[in-house]
């Protein structure tokens, strides 16, 4: 019933271990914009290449096979069956069934166009772009999930909002209150743990007492859920007002991301210089490639 720490997802790991760990929180940044939006108007070979290269540096980016091989099983599973789903299910509306014409008036021969249809499975038929369809589907979802799920695992949240607060740096001069925005952003990544564990707490008590939902009943089931849905949510709102008064008694001071960053002790000078250059050289075949 552990399963925050089984499948860690979306939530900082401590460690030394691994390169990724050592980058730049601002590099991270925009690698992860770089999975997110090269995506978009972009061809199944770009696509195809976008999911190797995310595998390949999962594969070598240090970190502990034990932090990131379930969520990435459980992704990938993810991804083929919506993907599956997608290619499978019809993607236009079906052809009408009576002809406008008479058999008679056509002609005997008619030039027959080319065939779309990949294969055929019994009534299932998948063409052309049913098949683009399930491998945009599949390779987004996993290339999205994933990539930010490498980058909040190897970067802490102070670090995370301190990266995002200088790029978005520019925007103080419009009068936009940047540390302010920060400052709400990092207690939402703080907050989101507690969110998980209350919804862990509530399903071990459930565990606990061997609630069998098919001996209950539909009725008895859904007013189960509800009652479980109405305590996460009395739960979550407990843990937000105690963190406002905790934040209250200390003075409700707003301050900085650049506050509460802890300076990397072993900055990686080498690491950060390759991983801008091949970021420059992805956007370039983004551009050249990514269109076909």
């Amino acid at each position: 019933m552990d399963w925050l720490r089984q499948i860690p997802m979306g939530q900082f790991v401590d460690g030394r271990e691994g390169w990724l760990r050592r980058l730049d929180a601002r590099l991270k940044l925009a690698w992860s914009l770089v999975f997110l939006l090269t995506p978009v108007l972009a061809g199944p070979l770009w696509r195809v290449a976008l999911v190797l290269g995310l595998l390949l540096l999962t594969l070598i980016s240090g970190l502990p096979r034990r932090i990131w091989w379930r969520s990435l099983l459980v992704l990938t599973l993810l991804a083929l069956a919506v993907g599956t789903l997608s290619m499978l299910l019809p993607a236009a509306d079906p052809a009408a069934t009576l002809a406008l014409r008479s058999p008679q008036e056509l002609p005997d021969a008619l030039p027959q166009g080319p065939s779309w249809v990949v294969f055929e499975l019994g009534p299932l038929s998948v063409d052309r772009a049913s098949l683009l369809l399930g491998l945009r589907t599949s390779t987004l979802i996993f290339t999205v999930i994933h990539s930010v799920n490498l980058v909040l695992i190897s970067t802490p949240p102070e670090d995370l909002v301190w990266a995002l607060s200088w790029w978005l740096a520019p925007l103080n001069r419009l009068g936009l209150p940047m540390e302010r925005l920060g400052f709400q952003l990092l207690l939402a990544l703080r907050f989101l743990p507690l969110v998980q564990e209350e919804l862990q707490n509530l399903l071990r008590s459930l565990a606990s007492r061997a609630v069998n939902l098919r001996r209950l009943g539909f009725k008895a089931s859904f007013g189960l859920v509800l009652a479980v849905g109405e305590r996460l949510l009395a739960n979550i709102l407990l843990r937000a007002e105690q963190g406002a008064d905790a934040l209250v008694a200390r003075g409700g001071l707003v301050s900085g991301p650049a506050g509460f960053r802890i300076p990397d002790e072993r900055p990686a000078p080498l690491v950060n210089g390759l991983a801008l250059l091949s970021l420059l050289a992805v956007l370039g075949l983004r551009t050249r490639y990514g269109a076909l």
